[in-house]
């Protein structure tokens, strides 16, 4: 029976062959036209290449300061955090388990719409300042995480100002 089947009528086409003579219809340049750029293989067109004219990527105004590591904060609105109990401590594991943050590795920002019924102790990498304070009222606590890398940072202006005031200190001693 497997032997009686037959693809559809044109659904098997044969591949065109370019460039074997005039008599194929498209012998000789094989249908990409004399010269140029577009006739030669391998290298296609440059995006954003206008072929001379100052490109619009360059002629549009660049307007702010964009970072190259901006910082992207997951968002967490303070109404969603009544689904906790009075006095928890709410930390990224609490807030995953919770579905209120997508991932425990991202940092994460509390933001205040919505009103706080419970006390609750927040750790979160920023706060609004609204937010901060709508916790503050309800008897609750916050603490800034600070993310790794900023913390060596500080690590390493702090020795770098505690070696500055132990140079100072030694040239008193000798003055």
């Amino acid at each position: 029976m497997l032997h009686l089947l037959k693809s559809p009528k044109g659904s098997r086409r044969r591949k065109f062959i370019k460039g074997r003579g005039p008599a194929s219809g498209l012998g000789k340049q094989s249908g990409r036209g004399d010269n140029g750029q577009r006739s030669r293989s391998g290298r296609g067109i440059i995006l954003g290449s206008e072929g001379g004219q100052m490109a619009l990527i360059r002629r549009i105004p660049k307007v702010g300061f964009n970072p190259l590591n901006p910082k992207i904060y997951q968002i967490v609105q303070l109404d969603s955090l009544n689904k906790f109990d009075a006095g928890t401590v709410i930390d990224a594991d609490k807030l995953k388990a919770a579905q209120l943050i997508s991932s425990r590795r991202k940092i994460y920002k509390i933001l205040s719409r919505g009103e706080l019924k419970k006390a609750l102790t927040v750790k979160a990498f920023a706060f609004s300042a609204d937010a901060a304070e709508k916790i503050k009222k309800a008897g609750g606590t916050i603490e800034v995480i600070i993310p790794g890398k900023e913390l060596e940072n500080m690590a390493i202006a702090q020795k770098k100002q505690d070696i500055k005031a132990a140079k100072k200190a030694k040239k008193a001693k000798k003055a």
